[in-house]
């Protein structure tokens, strides 16, 4: 009987240029799955499923998409840390590539498709140097391409890096340690979708090659993917009905409300008034229609006047008159005041308010026990610097409660620090770890943008030593396709967000970019509007740097009185163990007794002491004693010790913390003792003694009392002769030599 086949694994493999293959496998894992595939590339694979409900929810207006991307520990044969030793919450790595997946495919999906789908993407085997997070969009894609979900893609996501001044498509963890752009870029085969990475201050012609680079490559990976949609037969989507409309009603409401709300666009006011009065003439609009007839009625207007009146007035607007929603021009920036110091007992903080967005930093200070530990299935270790953002409901004047940190608080925290990693001093540069809160208190724009500049004011009002000051302008862009008019925004309101083709935020120094984030929603984005876009962003970064400088130019000379201060001190390698002491019970009393806190690293073969403590009283006294413990003796120094042990032959003191030498029996005084008891010595005595001699093989140390004393008048000190080195006398034995015996016959 003929075995009969499982499965029907089909294949499809990408070449990137250095030769390296990405393999796209379906049909053979998760097939109930409406899609589902394998990416591998060397030892990596990600399992990339897709979900969507049969049909929409009742009342539901929007794109339900859920994403989650989850690393699995055993994929490169490791335990989950903690106490259940099993995968708990997304961390916040894993958040942020589900943020860049979902923030590639969201766009894509057709408007009036409002059913749930649930996007997953598993880490299940990993090679520690491939970067699993550039695959990830690629294999969430994939997985739509072969169901029959509606999408507009596919797409795929690259990452970008330049090492010795070339591009690099999807680089090793290993090659990473020398580039000075890291970027992750989105895209169809036709567009730029999303780009989202960090700099080390490069140009914006830099920039904009890394992406023209990206989607050159993502171009080859959509064209292996439209082919293999096409060899299932998944290139025809399943029909769906998720909207039913009044083109009656919409024409109505586009032509009895959108002079009156194009009025209320170029009035000028602020955001919350504006609002109100959108809202009054929705409002006025609806007290037409019976409550009935509202039951039907009540979600259609309220659609038509967002999208047909308020975002179409609002647009046409900036193009035709070059007018904005507060009364700004496409390239102003609003008003801008500062203060740092704001909060006498932080270590540093400061207050950035930019139009009606506000951000309220401190800056703490710690030590390497402050440090975050990262133990995620790949990445191991330690930061440094961290930096955290917290948007409260009550920024946006919204009456409900604060639950939790969401992922938008972790993705924008992640872009506000990326912004400012290359500019905080760490390692050797500066003992403290740092911790940087932004706590949003009004938002109308980018907070993110409004936390980088908090951000740079609050380090260097803490007196950390920030390399230069760095700023983020979140800019946007309106276009119309049927007039081919465009125009870029600098310092975009929440309402040109939402409303506007383009979310484009940019930080850096006067140098060059150090971070940027790019959401584009619009179809054929041509790179001249992107260099335009640019250009003003880096003339808008410079007038924000302007009044950042003008508030505090420079780092504070020294650190606040609040923030305890750090000696750090590097010692040998050899002697950690000698400070720490066994089980810890050296350092353990240097802490307990100077109330400081002391922490040591091991680097470059080399011990790094951080001693931290809050006067300086007892910092010199922890240093103190660990330099006594570090210190090498030297013959001829005289020391005070205290006698440790009384032995038959002598006295072993302790000249230093953990360092005994014994004094001979001889050496105690000019005079002949037979027995210990004789000298009067004790254990608990404290005397002083020279050290007059260090053996050159053992290392152990040889103390004289009797050196300090004076010598006795008419003592003549008895010659000895020198005896054979031990080895020679055991060379002489092995070989059978006696010393001659005198003849007594001859004599």
């Amino acid at each position: 009987m003929e075995e009969k086949k499982l499965y029907n694994a089909v294949r499809k493999v990408i070449t990137l240029s250095d030769g390296r293959q990405i393999e796209i496998e379906t049909g053979k894992l998760a097939k109930q799955a409406d899609g589902s595939v394998v990416v591998k590339m060397g030892d990596t694979m990600l399992l990339a499923t897709v979900v969507a409900a049969k049909d929409a929810k009742p009342d539901t207006d929007f794109m339900p998409l859920q994403v989650e991307y989850k690393e699995k520990y055993a994929s490169c044969g490791r335990f989950p840390g903690g106490f259940m030793k099993r995968e708990g919450k997304a961390n916040d790595s894993e958040i942020l590539v589900a943020r860049l997946i979902d923030r590639a495919l969201r766009p894509l999906f057709p408007a009036d498709y409002h059913a749930e789908v649930y996007v997953t993407v598993n880490l299940i085997s990993a090679d520690k140097d491939i970067q699993p997070d550039a695959l990830a969009g690629l294999a969430a894609s994939s997985a739509l391409a072969v169901s029959d979900i509606p999408f507009g893609g596919p797409i795929s996501e690259v990452r970008v890096a330049r090492i010795n001044g070339e591009y690099m498509i999807n680089p090793s963890f290993s090659q990473m340690n020398d580039v000075d752009l890291d970027i992750m870029v989105a895209g169809t085969i036709d567009n730029i979708l999303m780009v989202e990475g960090e700099m080390k201050e490069v140009s914006e012609e830099v920039m904009l090659g890394a992406i023209k680079f990206a989607h050159e490559e993502i171009k080859k990976h959509c064209a292996v993917q439209m082919e293999l949609s096409k060899e299932l037969g998944k290139d025809v989507k399943r029909t769906y009905c998720h909207e039913v409309n009044d083109e009656e009603l919409r024409q109505t409401i586009i032509t009895e409300l959108y002079d009156r709300a194009y009025e209320i666009a170029t009035s000028g006011t602020m955001k919350h008034e504006r609002e109100d009065m959108f809202n009054a003439l929705e409002e006025e609009f609806a007290s037409r229609y019976t409550e009935e007839e509202l039951e039907e009625k009540a979600p259609l207007i309220h659609k038509y006047f967002h999208d047909d009146v308020q975002k179409k007035a609002m647009r046409n607007m900036i193009l035709d008159e070059g007018k904005r929603l507060d009364g700004r021009k496409t390239d102003e920036i609003r008003p801008i005041w500062c203060e740092v110091g704001y909060l006498p007992a932080a270590h540093g903080s400061a207050i950035f308010t930019r139009g009606e967005t506000q951000s309220l930093t401190t800056v703490t200070l710690g030590t390497k026990l402050d440090e975050k530990v990262k133990d995620e299935v790949l990445v191991q270790g330690s930061e440094q610097f961290v930096l955290h953002y917290n948007f409260p409901p009550f920024s946006t004047g919204e009456a409900k409660a604060a639950r939790g940190l969401s992922r938008r608080e972790i993705g924008h925290g992640h872009l506000a620090w990326r912004a400012l990693k290359p500019m905080v001093p760490v390692g050797e540069e500066n003992p403290y770890a740092v911790r940087v809160v932004s706590d949003i208190l009004e938002s109308n724009g980018s907070s993110s943008m409004a936390t980088v500049c908090a951000g740079t004011l609050a380090l260097m009002d803490a007196g950390v030593k920030l390399k230069k000051p760095v700023s983020g302008i979140a800019m946007g862009l309106i276009t119309d396709s049927a007039s081919g008019k465009w125009a870029v925004l600098s310092d975009i309101l929440g309402d040109e967000d939402h409303l506007g083709d383009m979310d484009f935020k940019v930080t850096g120094t006067r140098d060059g970019i150090t971070a940027t984030q790019m959401d584009i929603k619009v179809d054929g984005l041509s790179y001249e509007v992107l260099a335009t876009a640019l250009e003003q962003a880096r003339k808008g970064r410079m007038h924000i740097l302007d009044k950042i400088t003008e508030c505090i130019a420079e780092p504070r000379e020294d650190y606040r009185p609040f923030v305890p201060r750090i000696k750090q001190i590097t010692i040998p390698q050899d002697m950690i163990g000698a400070v720490i002491g066994p089980g810890g019970k050296v350092i353990q009393d240097i802490q307990k007794t100077t109330g400081t806190t002391i922490t040591i690293t091991e680097e470059d073969q080399k011990g790094i002491v951080d001693i931290f403590g809050s006067d300086k009283e007892a910092l010199d006294g922890a240093l103190a004693r660990i330099k006594a413990i570090v210190a090498v003796p030297e013959v001829g120094e005289t020391y005070h010790g205290k006698i440790r042990s009384i032995v038959a032959f002598g006295a072993f003191v302790e000249i230093m913390p953990g360092k005994d030498a014994l004094l001979h029996i001889s050496e105690i005084d000019y005079k002949r003792f037979e027995t210990m008891e004789e000298t009067g010595l004790k254990e608990g005595d404290e005397i002083d003694v020279k050290l007059i001699g260090i053996d050159a093989k053992t290392g152990k140390l040889k103390l004289s009392r009797k050196a300090l004393l004076p010598k006795p008048e008419g003592y003549v000190e008895r010659e000895r002769r020198p005896r054979p080195e031990r080895a020679e006398r055991g060379e002489r034995h092995d070989r059978g030599e006696r010393r001659p015996r005198p003849d007594h016959k001859n004599e």
